[in-house]
């Protein structure tokens, strides 16, 4: 079986689940969408409101500021990569997902890390990079460099909605770890700032 046709096995079992108390709450799965064999994977928290609406990952305001810096940054779209959420059902009030929930959700995130098997994976923001690197770790230490994991590198950045709070800063830090994993799906080397945590 392709990875296409295991990713949309994986996809409609998600779809059913009730493995915790997400699933009561949602009016559908948001599961992930773009390319089965996408070199590039990006990782963020889970739905918001417009997501869990609309079924896909990461729309909305900051969903424009991904699509933006993924275009002007690594020149591509989101068609070219793939895009999935630690949890794929929306936590009431956009509250952190609880580690039932997390624990409940992880078969599915790590099933699609193996089927998609990224050269280069990009957290967004505190919540998706804590819960792959599994630290403690804030984003602000975090970002500014890669990590090696699971024969991939991943590259911490912010969330796109907290860039957009943040404001010009936040977006240029954003801009920076973009270059950064361009760099590292074109293989150039990073100097020895990456690290392993996991």
């Amino acid at each position: 079986m392709s990875a296409d046709d295991e990713l949309a096995a994986l996809r409609a079992d998600a779809l059913g689940c009730v493995r915790c108390a997400l699933a009561g709450g949602r009016t559908t799965v948001v599961f992930g969408v773009g390319s089965p064999t996408a070199a590039l994977m990006f990782v963020g928290e889970g739905p918001g409101r417009d997501e869990d609406l609309l079924g896909e990952p990461f729309v909305g305001r900051s969903g424009k500021l991904l699509d933006l810096l993924m275009s002007q940054e690594i020149g591509i779209g989101r068609d070219e990569c793939y895009i999935a959420n630690v949890v794929k059902c929306r936590p009431p009030g956009n509250r952190d997902p609880l580690p039932a929930e997390i624990d409940a959700c992880r078969p599915y995130l790590e099933r699609q890390i193996d089927l998609v098997s990224p050269r280069v994976l990009v957290t967004l923001g505190n919540f998706a990079t804590r819960t792959l690197l599994g630290t403690t770790e804030g984003i602000t230490k975090l970002r500014g460099r890669s990590y090696a994991f699971r024969g991939a590198h991943l590259v911490p950045t912010y969330h796109p909605a907290a860039a957009l709070r943040g404001g010009g800063e936040v977006v240029a830090e954003m801009r920076a770890d973009f270059v950064r994993a361009k760099a590292l799906l074109g293989g150039s080397r990073e100097p020895a700032a990456s690290a392993r945590l996991r």
